[in-house]
């Protein structure tokens, strides 16, 4: 068996090592020549555990081999990008440029598959491009939809274990599909059609923005009511049927902050708790602008000076380097923007290209106003002095307190 799989980032490329470890022949496509270069060295390009030594195996046993040219196979597999344009509208230009190139490789008996996450239609909508350019391929290859659904930094391990969601455009499409997933999922590969497949990944991001929504503005009610929010969920979540998530400075990532936009761009009159939920998680960042600003022009009064700030955590999650949509990030990026003195702390990046990293103990050491924005496990051995200002939107002094 021959696979190509369009797109080398944070899920093709797992998949891509994944399946080659199984013995199965992987031609991995990606448009950034660099990306290709670094993979065919069997070294990575992203921060994910076990994946390193994957890849390195995959290459050198030469089952995954990356290129910036398709290549023929039995299996296409699309896993490339679909951000949200500034209007917040699903952009599928990359899904699209992606089954475009493949297009002229198909052959009868291919099976097409899209993992990108999707607004509902999508696989039937490339359907209709394949059939428009190559007709005689109508009823002759199998297409697909299969959503990933994995954690940052347990991406191998939950792409064998976690149960699938594969949908067809027809029952054929469906069956192909779940036998090439058998080769290497462990999980439950459950069947179904290409559009229930496409709003079931949309639902599970969308299900949780909202419980992270109800956290998010019970923690704005709490420091109006002088309650500790994080003792409070904990003392609220002893009840057996409730369970409150942790707050932060809002939602990041390319899936939960991104996916339930795809709801409410196809269904804008019936998604309402969705898009409040969306407009909680953005506000979120403004209220925590606001607890800085008020904090600066306090210590601005009592000491005279500028204070040097230090945002402690820019990813958009704890313990990854993935600073996509990140909440935390953008938070720095606005207080850097305002000409405030503010260094940015991420101990897991090493470098960046447009980021000055700050160790984690000289900024602790330095600062005079100590922003938790991220609950990364270094952070839990962090004791700023008494003479600090220590804002936390993460709860991490909660945590250190009471472990």
């Amino acid at each position: 068996m021959q696979v190509t799989i369009m797109g080398l980032g944070y899920i093709g490329l797992p998949t891509a090592a994944l399946i080659a470890g199984k013995g199965i022949h992987v031609h991995g496509v990606d448009v950034n020549k660099k990306v290709v270069d670094t993979i065919n060295q069997g070294r990575i390009h992203i921060i994910e555990p076990d994946l390193e030594g994957l890849v390195h195996y995959a290459v050198l046993k030469k089952f995954l081999v990356a290129s910036t040219k398709v290549k023929a196979a039995d299996v296409f597999l699309i896993a490339v990008p679909t951000p949200l344009r500034k209007n917040r509208t699903p952009d599928l230009s990359y899904v699209e440029k992606a089954t475009k190139a493949v297009i002229p490789h198909l052959k009868a008996g291919n099976l097409f598959i899209i993992e990108s996450t999707s607004p509902v239609g999508t696989t039937e909508k490339m359907s209709r491009i394949i059939f428009r350019e190559r007709p005689e391929l109508k009823n002759k290859i199998s297409i697909a939809y299969c959503p990933e659904r994995v954690l940052p930094g347990s991406v191998i391990y939950e792409l064998q274990q976690n149960d699938r969601v594969i949908g067809g455009i027809d029952e054929s499409g469906t069956k192909a599909a779940a036998e090439f997933y058998s080769k290497f999922v462990r999980g439950q590969l459950h069947l179904t059609n290409s559009r229930t497949a496409e709003m079931c990944k949309l639902v599970e991001n969308a299900y949780r923005d909202v419980n992270i929504a109800f956290a998010n503005e019970l923690s704005i009610i709490c420091d109006k009511a002088g309650i500790d929010v994080n003792e409070l969920a904990e003392l609220a979540s002893k009840h057996p049927r409730v369970k409150i998530l942790r707050p932060g400075p809002g939602v990041g990532g390319h899936c939960i902050a991104v996916d339930p936009y795809f709801i409410v761009d196809s269904f804008p009159s019936e998604a309402n708790i969705i898009r409040l939920a969306r407009e909680t998680n953005n506000y979120k960042v403004e209220w925590v602008m606001g607890k800085i600003e008020e904090s600066v022009k306090k210590f601005r009064k009592s000491k005279g000076k500028e204070p040097l700030i230090a945002c402690m955590g820019l990813a958009y999650k704890p313990d990854i380097d993935d600073l996509r949509e990140s909440p935390s990030l953008e938070i720095f990026r606005r207080l850097e923007k305002s000409k405030y003195k503010v260094i940015a702390v991420e101990p897991n990046v090493r470098k960046h290209p447009d980021l000055e990293i700050t160790d984690t103990l000289r900024a602790v050491r330095e600062a005079d106003i100590i922003v938790f924005l991220v609950s990364h496990r270094e952070f839990s051995t962090v004791s700023p002095g008494m003479d600090k200002t220590v804002l936390d939107f993460c709860g991490i002094t909660y945590s250190n307190k009471n472990s």
